[in-house]
């Protein structure tokens, strides 16, 4: 059945034997081209090559079993590397292309697997294998995409399977031992600490967030494992316990910051932007931070106006000599030039925000405030307003009367004639509301040099389609105690006078919690911490010849290596995140408390807008919802991204399930569940709304919420930080003091120089240049990033009827891109642009490398 050349071979006994060649095709990436600080790799690997230290692979038949009862595919002869050392590298990929040439025995049959052993000194990146013009079957793709070591790292060879996917009832069995078995060696034995060239996806809790050992002031409790704070899993290192507390895993030394264990093949890729984001990630806390923090401690300085905050994007600010050689001296090249902008002196230079980019003051309109919450970078948490006034969750044991104090009265005066009962009949109010998830911490946020509220904020929906603010509370502890209540004060709109300073302050204080809020409970809990159990649970229980891991793999892209880089450098005791978030020391206890009522059934998008009272069922509209503000950007462009991946995710496992009992009778696919319920998100484990992973609705609903919060919801609250936050006064971060009040030096300042009490309560000058430059990175795509409808490989799979399907959504998401520009040009949509006059483009599926305000990647990959 193969390709016969001619060659004839005679056996010991006699016989003639046909010998045919099958002529591969291996594509990978060398270290010495990846890792430019390891000069001795490429000198060392051509050296074994020369002394028959190759890397040799071997085919494994898919038809035919070895001899006696191994129940393994045969394994044919070894073949090699050709040219290894005269092989030349792309200079854009840095691949390598590699001839290798396989003797086969007519009579094993197909390939469907191979065995590859690297005898070099170095660890390579192997990318594919292509087996050409094989008779029968046409060339068989073999999509590896992952780090090889020298074989005495490994107990076993590494294998590797084709692209063809099976339901495990459905494998070869030839393939079956080999399928299991490497699932085994993902799992690990659950002991030791791991090493780099290990390949163990395990689970751990989040107890590497602290470093008692450092100083009791930064210890922290340990989050998941108990009642009081659960918590997804996270990637296990197996690093000791540190001294001072047996609980606490021990901290890597920062120099180290950026070796710290995820499964090889799980860290950034190897293309110049993605190792250029991690070393920036680096630089701004090994460097710029300690740097900053030691000029501002010294020279205290504040933000005096608002062109003073402008010099930030149009001039710079001067950086001190000596700050200026530490910064030159320890800062990654390519990493200096993005930090110090030079225009006649070295200077600290952001880019223009986009938010600030056509009108420099619209931001602090009304209209911008609470388009913001449709439309900005946190659109995820506004509510209809079901009852009057709003009430408190909190136990009135612990808290006392903790229900809103705004009255009827308040808001009325602003509501074209509606009462607030009619108001909400007609479901035109709305409501931002911090309170309780944010109450129950004040006391202790406020004993630091900190002083926020919580807010709730009330708006109502205009005829012309765009909300307007008619009431903020802001509310702090009682000074007698907890079981007292809250002091609360409402503020309502002005728009002269000291009035209209002190609603802008309120406005503030509302950003502020806003920002705390997304960037601990909607970015970092509701997508980051709560995707990693889902990528270590599908790397021990679905094999990669399983047709969901291949529909997931992509969405998995990068997650564990930024989530373990912000455990190590940002999310940690004394981190940029507790440096520049309000919460402080407390950012990542609270997230744990409010993941308490997290649920995986509501992170669907049509089932959170439908909780949140912002749609409701209507068969005769699209989707069978119908949006209460019918311009709610997020809310539409997302629906349509939701029901695409649902129609992709709905076709391709109708390919693979063609009824309920095969979803209830794969083996993986249940492990895989049971792993994800009880482990990954083991503190959950009783919960009863997991879906019961019965039928195809399940699978499908399941790996639709997956891939939607991953990708789009990902997208929508990540990259729009510095488009919008990169000008801190539109979401200040932090607040200093509290509102002025009558009679003190504080409002008679407010009166005679509104701009610079304003500036003076949000976030300080240090901590705006430190949140700034982490957003700009966080808000980048890589050069090598990949966007929904697109994969990395184009032969993913063998499977026809699913690269079709692929291609249909590929086509569909193109339409929607089409979509989103029409409606950004339509004037009648006025919370698409808004008076800052910065179109909606979050969720639009493509995108250029860099700071660009679109874009929706595969994965939570930064």
């Amino acid at each position: 059945m193969f390709e016969v050349i001619g060659k004839v071979v005679t056996g010991i006994c006699g016989k003639r034997r046909d010998k045919n060649i099958i002529r591969g095709r291996v594509v990978l990436a060398k270290k010495n081209v990846l890792d430019l600080n390891d000069f001795n790799a490429s000198f060392l690997d051509d050296l074994h090559e020369f002394l028959g230290k190759r890397v040799s692979l071997r085919l494994i038949s898919a038809l035919h079993l070895q001899p006696g009862n191994d129940l393994r595919g045969k394994v044919g002869k070894p073949a090699y590397l050709e040219n290894w050392i005269t092989t030349g590298t792309l200079v854009t990929t840095g691949e390598s292309t590699f001839k290798v040439t396989f003797e086969w025995d007519e009579d094993i049959g197909i390939p469907g697997a191979f065995l590859i052993k690297n005898n070099h000194h170095s660890e390579f990146y192997l990318k594919t294998l292509t087996l050409e013009n094989v008779p029968g079957q046409g060339d068989i793709h073999f999509v590896c995409n992952s780090w090889v070591y020298p074989a005495h790292k490994y107990k076993n060879d590494r294998v590797f399977f084709s692209n063809k996917a099976y339901l495990p009832s459905e494998t070869p069995v030839p393939l079956l031992k080999y399928r299991e078995e490497e699932l085994k060696n993902l799992r690990g034995d659950g002991r030791g600490e791991l090493q780099e060239w290990d390949r163990v996806y395990d689970y751990a809790f989040y107890n590497d967030l602290g470093d008692p050992d450092k100083s009791p002031n930064y210890a922290r409790p340990v989050l998941g494992g108990s009642s009081k704070y659960p918590y997804p899993r996270r990637g296990r290192t197996g690093r000791p316990p540190s001294k001072s507390d047996p609980n606490s895993e021990s901290r890597l030394k920062l120099v180290m910051s950026l070796n710290i264990y995820v499964p090889r093949d799980e860290r950034f890729g190897h293309l110049k932007m993605a190792d250029f984001l991690t070393y920036a990630l680096k630089s701004v806390v090994q460097v710029l931070k300690p740097e900053l923090e030691s000029v501002f401690d010294s020279t205290p300085d504040e933000f005096d106006s608002f062109e003073h905050v402008f010099k930030l994007y149009e001039g710079g600010i001067k950086v001190p000599e000596g700050v200026l050689k530490d910064i030159r001296d320890n800062i990654h090249a390519e990493m200096l030039k993005e930090i110090l902008r030079t225009d006649g002196e070295p200077v600290l230079k952001f880019p223009t925000p986009h938010v600030i980019k056509e009108d420099k003051f619209a931001w602090r309109t009304d209209e911008e405030f609470a388009r913001e919450m449709l439309a900005g970078v946190n659109p995820v948490v506004i509510q209809c307003l079901q009852e009057f006034p709003p009430t408190s969750k909190l136990d009135p044991i612990v808290y006392g009367e903790q229900n809103s104090t705004i009255t009827r009265e308040q808001l009325e005066i602003n509501m074209d004639g509606l009462t607030v009962d009619e108001a909400i009949r007609k479901k035109k109010l709305f409501i931002l509301d911090y309170h309780d998830a944010l109450y129950p911490y004040l006391r202790r946020i406020n004993s630091t040099s900190t002083k926020a509220y919580a807010s709730r904020t009330i708006l109502f929906l205009q005829d012309i389609g765009t909300l307007k603010p008619l009431a903020i509370e802001l509310s702090l502890p009682h000074p007698d105690g907890d079981q007292y209540g809250a002091i609360s004060k409402v503020y309502v709109p002005a728009e002269e006078g000291v009035e209209h300073s002190i609603w802008s302050l309120a406005k503030a204080y509302v950003g502020v919690n806003d920002s705390g809020y997304h960037q601990l409970i909607s970015h970092w809990l509701r997508t980051h911490a709560t995707i990693e159990p889902f990528v270590i649970a599908t790397n021990r229980q679905l094999s990669v010849l399983h047709p969901i891991h291949k529909l997931l793999l992509p969405h998995f892209r990068d997650t564990m290596n930024i989530n373990a880089l912000a455990r190590q450098i940002l999310i940690n005791a004394g981190g940029i995140l507790e440096t520049t978030v309000f919460p402080s020391k407390y950012s990542m206890e609270m997230s744990s408390v409010i993941y308490k009522n997290w649920t995986f059934p509501d992170q669907a998008l049509p089932t959170d807008l439908l909780k949140r009272g912002m749609a409701v069922e209507d068969p005769r509209c699209p989707y069978g919802l119908r949006l209460l503000i019918e311009d709610y950007p997020y809310a539409v462009d997302g629906l349509e991204v939701w029901f695409a991946i649902k129609t992709w995710v709905r076709d391709y496992c109708s390919f693979y399930y063609k009824t309920d009992d095969t979803v209830s009778r794969d083996s993986e696919l249940q492990s895989w569940w049971k792993e994800i319920k009880e482990v990954g998100h083991g503190d959950k484990k009783d919960a009863p709304w997991w879906p019961l992973m019965q039928t195809r609705e399940d699978l499908i609903e399941t790996c639709t919420i997956i891939i939607w919060t991953a990708s789009a919801l990902h997208a929508a609250i990540n990259f729009g930080q510095y488009p919008y936050a990169g000008y801190n006064p539109n979401r200040p971060s932090l607040s200093r003091r509290f509102m002025p009040e009558k009679g003190t030096p504080e409002y008679d300042e407010l009166v005679t120089n509104p701009d610079k009490v304003f500036l003076k309560t949000i976030t300080a000058q240090f901590q705006t240049l430190l949140g700034i430059s982490l957003i700009e990175i966080l808000s980048r795509h890589s050069s090598d990033e990949v966007y929904l409808g697109r994969r990395a490989t184009a032969n993913w799979t063998a499977d026809l009827e699913p690269l079709e399907a692929f291609d249909k959504f590929r086509r569909r998401l193109e339409e929607i891109e089409g979509m989103i520009t029409r409606m950004n040009n339509d004037e009648r949509l006025r919370n698409r642009v808004g008076p800052t006059k910065l179109p909606y483009t979050l969720l639009f599926p493509t995108s250029e490398s860099g700071l660009t305000a679109m874009g929706i990647p595969n994965s939570v990959s930064i």
